[in-house]
């Protein structure tokens, strides 16, 4: 279990600095869905779904499965609340 303590903290930060960076670029270009969701943030805990980060990446340990992944919730937009909707989502989803 331990040994895995590393790829945990790695994926909790992985996954937090890149659902910010959604939420971070969708409000400089214009939405602020995410800001009113709490999700504009660095805590961990708001971007957490309960199957992408916590039991699937604890089945994986408990299977000593030779890799871990997961994922987080979505950062929600309005594309409608975006200045130019069709370059600012694309750049949304590349951030």
């Amino acid at each position: 279990m331990y040994q895995f303590l590393p790829q945990i903290i790695l994926l909790l930060f992985a996954i937090t600095v890149h659902e910010y960076a959604h939420a971070y670029v969708a409000d400089k270009r214009g939405d602020d869905t995410a800001r009113l969701m709490g999700r504009l943030t660095l805590n961990p805990i708001a971007h957490i779904d309960m199957f992408g980060t916590v039991l699937l990446p604890m089945m994986l340990i408990i299977t000593r499965s030779p890799i871990l992944f997961g994922w987080a919730k979505p950062v929600p937009i309005n594309p409608h609340r975006l200045s130019n909707m069709r370059k600012d989502v694309m750049l949304i989803g590349l951030a």
